[in-house]
């Protein structure tokens, strides 16, 4: 199991708005659902711009945090954000160190046997390169050979991986596959001349090429719902009734536009999956 490493030291756990939720305010879950009565305690990674990022000034923003804060105030918690890699967050939700992973989690069949997974938008991957790179990468199978990068134990690896093996099933050479923990620390790689390419989700990719760090060749890889992942049945169904109400109201499509990522379209909200079994 991945050692767990937060980031930004003592500003691991940032609670938003204590105090704030009025005193009417009465949660619907039951009680015992959550980690800390009056409180909905998050995972995040923010490593992936426009999704989930700090600000000069050390603080999170994104889609995820606003998204999260304003079905906090449907829901009738207090939104507590914990600061970490990925790697540790999917053992850390099946031993209940937090409440829900927030952290753009792909759907996969076999993640919504874990958790309770409710999907709130849809994501793709995107290939990409130095601006100057004399790479020509027109399909994937172009990366044939090349050293890449991509962030350990995401849906991005295993894409990537899965990719790979039937590039090389065909007869082509391997991708020599090189994982980082972070986004940033992809593109440090990259700029370092130690990789030629890699492998993201194409909103975080070009928010790269608005930086003027990247060159997108390829996107919409892949391309699957994205998902807020829980341990409790009642607190998942209670963000998916969130997430129906601000669609409803039209602050869900308002924070898509202002971050430019795709959202889902059906009107509705629910946990896609089985659950834990």
């Amino acid at each position: 199991m991945p050692t767990r490493r937060l980031l930004l030291g003592s500003a691991a756990l940032l609670p938003f708005g204590r105090g704030a939720l009025a005193q009417s305010c009465t949660s619907s879950i039951p009680r015992g659902e959550v980690l800390e009565p009056g409180k909905w305690t998050m995972s995040i990674n923010p490593t992936l711009p426009p999704q989930q990022f700090v600000d000069a000034r050390g603080d999170l923003q994104g889609l995820n945090v606003e998204l999260a804060r304003a079905m906090a105030g449907k829901m009738c918690l207090e939104p507590v954000f914990m600061r970490m890699d990925f790697p540790p967050m999917i053992p850390g939700l099946r031993s209940g160190r937090f409440d829900t992973i927030n952290t753009g989690m792909f759907w996969t069949e076999e993640r919504s046997r874990l958790f309770y997974m409710v999907p709130y938008a849809q994501q793709a991957i995107s290939v990409y390169t130095l601006p100057d790179s004399r790479l020509n990468i027109t399909r994937f199978d172009d990366l044939s050979g090349r050293v890449v990068g991509i962030e350990t134990a995401t849906y991005n690896e295993r894409k990537g991986r899965e990719a790979n093996a039937e590039m090389v099933a065909r007869g082509l050479r391997a991708i020599d596959i090189r994982t980082f923990s972070t986004a940033s620390e992809t593109v440090a790689a990259l700029r370092a001349g130690q990789l030629e390419a890699a492998l993201n989700i194409d909103e975080t990719a070009r928010e790269f090429v608005s930086r003027g760090v990247a060159k997108i060749w390829l996107s919409g890889l892949f391309g699957t719902d994205i998902t807020f992942a829980f341990r409790s049945k009642p607190v998942a169904e209670a963000a998916a009734a969130a997430l129906t109400a601000l669609k409803a109201e039209g602050t869900y499509d308002r924070l898509f536009d202002k971050f430019g990522m795709t959202r889902l379209t059906a009107p509705a909200f629910a946990i896609r999956g089985p659950g834990p079994t």
